[in-house]
Formats: structure tokens, C-alpha cells, sequence
């Protein structure tokens, strides 16, 4: 009987990757042209708005699913093997799946089957448990330091400690770029090789796209120059797993909820972690004890100057002021890092009033 492989991944360059390493290794020395056959399911939204989709299949899926099936029945043409590729088989509607479940069930020992995740969703019953034995590749959730490890293991590469934490800092989010980089350095330096700070800061190139919390950890730490890197990492970079920059008002979105959530944890009744942890949520405690020794710190008076900022912010990046809205958000950012840092208990003079409304 022939193989049937599920590739995950929700980073799609990685998925891609893993993909692309097996094909080459189910391929073997065949020729991939006359082997290898692609088909994706049409989403149903994209379906619907096809004008020469069947009315009655709004799902689009029937003919795709006739080809699959011919695909996978059909004996090879002059290579050893038939590898049939389906993406976006999430899409599937039950009515359509039962053809290929049937496949699966009697699978030539000629065909390998391969189902590639796409946007996501649930599958259907019938596939999902027709395909609970499938040999499953690369991973739903991809962290950056397990993508790092499984890259230079696959090359034959080791790296300090140094160059990788340089390395995952620099990348932020995009782990989709280790494999070219990976790649790059093996052919480089070649396998068996150590990577050091100085081998592989040539190669980095632009930064990476990060996470929105990491400006928050980093206003809340007081890091006013490593808050601003990554406000404008937030607002300027893209990646697989971030298509678009962020808008300032997403930013301010995301840095009033924090403190919205921040401030329900400045009160004498919270006293301990433990009754911290209780309003915060999640699974571990340590997330509450952050956010609670950043609520001590700021106290009344700070949470009243962090959310006149912030208010002030909301106002420029809605036209009351001249300046430009990457300048308006690093305004506040700064200043919001600097309250962190001590500025709200320390005395100081707030600004004027004048000078933030002009």
C-alpha cells in the first residue's frame, strides 16, 4: 500500500519547506515532472463567487475531487511512483470526502499521498479519522528556537550560544527565514561547522517581524530605546505570519488593553499573586506576578499618566495634531517607558498641557 503523509505548519514558508524535503525524498531519482501531481480545494467564500461554479456544489470541490481520485487510482507513467498533493483539504465538504476516504482505504501500492494543511479549519470526520494513522510532517505551532535546532541539525551545523540568541532576537516572529539562512551558512562554512557571533551576523539582513507583546515587556521594563526598535519593528515589517505592518491605531489598541488590564490589578485588595493570578487568568502565575510588581510601580498617579498619554495619543493619531503618526506613537512609547523606569513616583513634573496639544 502506498504512503499517506500530512504536512503541517502554520508559518507557510516553513510548511513549504517541509513539503518540498519530502518530496524530494519520496521522488528519490524519478523524474518529479511525471510524478508529481498538484491539486488545492477551492475555499468555499471563493466558491460562492465564481460565477461558473455549480450552483448546486457551492463548495466548488467536486471536480477537484474527481481529480484526486483519478490521480491516486492511476498506475504511474514511466516512474516508479505516482505522489499526488492536496492543499487546503480542510476545505473538503462531507459530502465530497467520501470518494477519497474510500481511496485511502485501498491506496495502490504505487501512490503516496500527501494533504497539506492550508488556512485552517476543522476537518471532516470521515477524513480526519481516515487520516489518523497518516505520517505527519512539521508542526501546527512553530517556535523559533525549535525551528533554529531542527534547521542546523538538519545541515550539520552547531552555533553558540552568543550567535543564536543574536540570531532569534534579530528574526523575532519569522522563523521562516532560518531555513535559507541555515542553507546559507552550510554551503558557507560547511557541515560539521561551529557558527559563531561574527559567522553569521553577516547574514541577517533586515529584522524580523515581533510579537505585540514584546513592546509591551520592553515599555515595562523601562527600556525606552529597545521599546522603540520594537515599535517600529510592529509598524514596518512583514512576514509570513504578519502580511500587513501594523497600523498606529492597532498599536494603541493593544497598548490601552494592556493597561485597561494593568489597572484592575492597582488596588488594596490585591495583595497577593495568588489573588492577582485569580483576576489576571491563564494557566501559570507568573504572567500575574509580572503585571502586578508593573502595577505597584506605576501606583494611582502613574496609571493617571499613562492613560492621559495614551488618551493624548488617540486624539493626534485622529487628526488634532500635525505630526506624523509613527512620531506620535514613539512619542508616547517613550514616555510610557520612562514612567516604567521610575518617572511616575520619582516626582517628576508632568509635561504641559499646551505642549501635548500642539
Amino acid at each position: 500500500m502506498g504512503g499517506v503523509y500530512i504536512v503541517k505548519g502554520s508559518d507557510p514558508i516553513l510548511r513549504d519547506r517541509e513539503l518540498a524535503l519530502l518530496i524530494e525524498n519520496l521522488v528519490g531519482s524519478d523524474d518529479r515532472t511525471l510524478c508529481v501531481e498538484e491539486h488545492t480545494v477551492p475555499g468555499k467564500a471563493a466558491a460562492a463567487n465564481d460565477d461558473e461554479a455549480p450552483t448546486e456544489d457551492v463548495s466548488g470541490a467536486a471536480p477537484i475531487v474527481t481529480a484526486i481520485v483519478n490521480a491516486a487510482q492511476s498506475p504511474p507513467f514511466m516512474t516508479a511512483k505516482r505522489i499526488v498533493i492536496v492543499r487546503e483539504y480542510e476545505a473538503l465538504p462531507a459530502d465530497a470526502c467520501t470518494p477519497i476516504v474510500a481511496v485511502l482505504g485501498d491506496l495502490l501500492d504505487t501512490t503516496d499521498l500527501v494533504f497539506v494543511t492550508g488556512a485552517g479549519g476543522r476537518v471532516v470526520k470521515s477524513l480526519a479519522d481516515a487520516l489518523k494513522d497518516a505520517n505527519v510532517r512539521g508542526a501546527t505551532a512553530e517556535k523559533l528556537t525549535d525551528v533554529l535546532q531542527r534547521e542546523l541539525d538538519r545541515a550539520g551545523l552547531t552555533m553558540k550560544a552568543e550567535a543564536a540568541r543574536t540570531v532569534m532576537e534579530h528574526l523575532g516572529e519569522d522563523a521562516g527565514r532560518l531555513g535559507g539562512l541555515v542553507d546559507l551558512w552550510e554551503s558557507t562554512f560547511g557541515a560539521g561547522y561551529r557558527l559563531e557571533l561574527d559567522d553569521v551576523t553577516p547574514y541577517l539582513n533586515d529584522a524580523g517581524a515581533v510579537k505585540p507583546y514584546e513592546l509591551t515587556n520592553r515599555i515595562e521594563e523601562g527600556d525606552v530605546a529597545g521599546s522603540l526598535e520594537i515599535l517600529n519593528r510592529l509598524m514596518t515589517v512583514t512576514s509570513a505570519m504578519q502580511p500587513k505592518p501594523m497600523h498606529p491605531l492597532q498599536v494603541l489598541g493593544i497598548l490601552s488593553g494592556r493597561y485597561r488590564k494593568l489597572a484592575r490589578l492597582d488596588r488594596d485588595t490585591v495583595q497577593t499573586v495568588d489573588h492577582a493570578h485569580q483576576l489576571w487568568g491563564g494557566k501559570s502565575s507568573y504572567p500575574a506576578k509580572k503585571a502586578l510588581e508593573a502595577a505597584r510601580a506605576l501606583g494611582a498617579d502613574g496609571f493617571t499618566r499613562v492613560f492621559d498619554e495614551l488618551h493624548q495619543a488617540d486624539v493626534r493619531l485622529k487628526g488634532a495634531s500635525a505630526i506624523p503618526e509613527n512620531a506620535v506613537l514613539e512619542i508616547a512609547v517613550a514616555r510610557l517607558a520612562n514612567l516604567h523606569r521610575g518617572g511616575a513616583r520619582s516626582g517628576s513634573a508632568p509635561r504641559s498641557r499646551g505642549a501635548a496639544r500642539r
